[in-house]
């Protein structure tokens, strides 16, 4: 039976941060979406599958100091506190797989790049979004970025969803209201190109 947590621990065991395909070493799109979120730095942002992710970095940087950074695998968030040093004491760090996490807190804004399209199972993408409506407050902000319609089919050898705005507003309901759209072309540290599309919405429930 296909173990979720070992996979990742194993890719992060095999591979350096820098290496995976996902990795961007400047987050340039994230990071104006949640400028344009106009939350205050005092807000709590909970970045999602972003174990090794050097976004945490970028809003440290930026001023953010109510941070929390998820991730399935313990070897991926041990390479970001590494790396972030003392910094890293000032973060709060969850170990869990998402379907599974009990925040102990709302979050104001929620970022998932490339988590939610690696949920192939219906109930699994059920937890997540409930998940996600409990533990997001009401007028908060989600940022989901997931694989396009046209996109990669597969990533770390797992099948994916790809997602265009009618199929991600259908899943997520009518709770969330669809802010902005756009488009990325990323390229991974072997040169390979992959689209993805960012999806901005409010929470309204």
């Amino acid at each position: 039976m296909f173990n979720r947590k070992n996979h990742w621990e194993g890719i992060y065991q095999d591979k350096d941060s820098h290496e995976v395909s996902w990795y961007q070493k400047n987050p340039l799109l994230s990071l104006e979406l949640i400028r344009h979120s106009q939350i205050n730095s005092d807000d709590a942002i909970i970045d999602v599958g972003g174990g090794a992710s050097e976004l945490v970095d970028y809003l440290y940087g930026l001023g953010f100091r109510n941070l929390a950074v998820l991730d399935i695998s313990q070897n991926a968030l041990l390479s970001s506190q590494r790396r972030l040093g003392k910094t890293a004491l000032e973060i709060e760090w969850y170990e869990s797989d998402i379907t599974e996490f009990n925040a102990p807190h709302l979050f104001s804004l929620w970022h998932d790049r490339a988590v939610f399209h690696f949920l192939t199972d219906k109930s699994d993408r059920q937890k997540y979004i409930n998940i996600l409506k409990q533990t997001l407050k009401s007028g908060g902000v989600l940022i989901l970025a997931a694989f396009e319609v046209g996109g990669p089919d597969k990533c770390s050898g797992l099948d994916v969803v790809q997602y265009d705005v009618e199929k991600i507003s259908a899943e997520l309901g009518g709770d969330f209201k669809l802010l902005d759209v756009r488009s990325e072309n990323h390229i991974t540290p072997s040169s390979v190109e992959q689209k993805f599309m960012y999806f901005h919405f409010s929470y309204l429930p």
